[in-house]
């Protein structure tokens, strides 16, 4: 019965010990680690490494140009665009402008009728008419004067008044000068109800407001003309990327929707930030488009300059998962276990003629041998050994 009991006791006491050691597995760090590593690593033989058509490079010094992402849009500047109104209200007489009508400057547009341009032009040839009275009023009383006939009084009112007509007169012909009146037509006896519109500008027509017989207010706009001969890119920048800009560099942009790229120079950088930490840059088209229309959207890439850094070719830069990786062979020549490869999370910057500069991790030297052909194979192959483990 007590050799029974012993042998109860040591089998629970055993039991007990493996319970423990299964419900608390304690691996060492370095076991950990290395599981870690091998998780980003594999291994190929030498005939996979040939199939796969593998090269191996180094990473080097590159001149490459930084660029500075950026939108905007296509805008005129204030010269080239003009809204036409008229300086007196009236009733549209006719127009035969469409949108997108090309007009050159001076070409009548459209004709407005009032009456009350017939009063204007009947008051300035009243005007007229009282001026030459005066006139000859104001120099016969000169005349009368040295021979002090009559009193000065009467000499300083056909003065007054003569200098009264004369600014009245002035009066009237500018304003009939402003509703494009031919004063010279005017004097003939040539009276007209209505009044000429004539295009500011040369250009397209990009807006049309009015219709025949509409009245129209002087602060109406009838018509927007545009000239589209000097369109530019009106690039918004962010406040901490205005160093790197400098008048001269050039930008290379492309329309929403196009994958022309079209390229232009900073012209003008602006000198006030707005609440959104922006700033606005004028670039003028290097080469004139007559498919481009002001207020189209653009993206832009701006040339800032380059500098000497350290780069890959583009082949050998994996884009995984959102993030950016390569692939280092770790054990030099193949040996009899094959080639070994680790992937390795790297900060990309600029791209140039198929060179990118490439950031590695501070522990991580440049001078190892980079996969710089093949890359995707070895993912593929790291992928398909990690799911056959699990």
């Amino acid at each position: 019965m007590n050799h029974i009991s012993k042998i109860y006791f040591i089998t629970l006491a055993l039991g007990g010990t493996l319970l423990a050691s299964c419900t608390n597995p304690t691996l060492p760090l370095e076991t950990i680690e290395h599981t870690a590593e091998e998780e980003n690593s594999v291994v190929f033989t030498k005939a996979q490494f040939n199939t796969a058509g593998i090269n191996f490079g180094q990473i080097e010094e590159k001149q490459i140009s930084g660029t500075i992402k950026v939108n905007g849009l296509l805008d005129v500047p204030p010269q080239q665009l003009a809204n036409v109104s008229v300086p007196l209200g009236g009733f549209l007489k006719n127009s035969e402008l469409l949108q997108g009508t090309r007009v050159k400057k001076g070409q009548r547009i459209a004709t407005i009728e009032n009456i009350e341009f017939v009063q204007l032009q009947q008051d300035y040839l009243e005007a007229r008419n009282q001026l030459e009275y005066a006139k000859a009023d104001f120099e016969r009383q000169q005349e009368l004067a040295k021979e002090n006939v009559n009193a000065k009084k009467t000499l300083q009112f056909a003065k007054t008044n003569y200098y009264n007509w004369q600014a009245k007169s002035k009066g009237f012909q500018e304003k009939l000068k402003m509703l494009n009146i031919n004063i010279s037509s005017l004097e003939a006896g040539n009276i007209s109800s209505s009044i000429p519109i004539y295009a500011p500008i040369s250009g397209y027509v990009t807006e049309v407001n009015v219709n025949i017989g509409k009245y129209v207010n002087p602060s109406d706009v009838l018509f927007e003309i545009v000239d589209t001969n000097h369109l530019h890119a009106e690039l918004i920048v962010f406040e901490k990327d205005v160093p790197k800009l400098k008048i001269g560099q050039k930008v290379r942009f492309t329309l929403a929707n196009e994958s022309t790229e079209r390229m232009a120079t900073i012209f003008l950088i602006g000198r006030k930030i707005t609440t959104n930490r922006t700033i606005r840059i004028h670039c003028h088209i290097d080469k004139e488009d007559t498919q481009l229309l002001p207020g189209m959207y653009l993206k832009a890439l701006v040339e800032a300059g380059g500098a000497l850094v350290q780069a890959l070719p583009d082949e050998a830069i994996l884009d995984y998962q959102g993030k950016k990786y390569i692939f280092v062979n770790t054990n030099g020549n193949a040996s009899n276990e094959g080639y070994q490869f680790r992937m390795i999370e790297i900060e990309v910057g600029s791209s140039e003629l198929g060179y990118t500069e490439v950031k590695l991790p501070d522990d991580y030297e440049k001078d190892f041998k980079v996969v710089t052909k093949g890359a995707y194979a070895i993912l593929s192959m790291m992928k398909n050994s990690e799911e056959e483990g699990h």
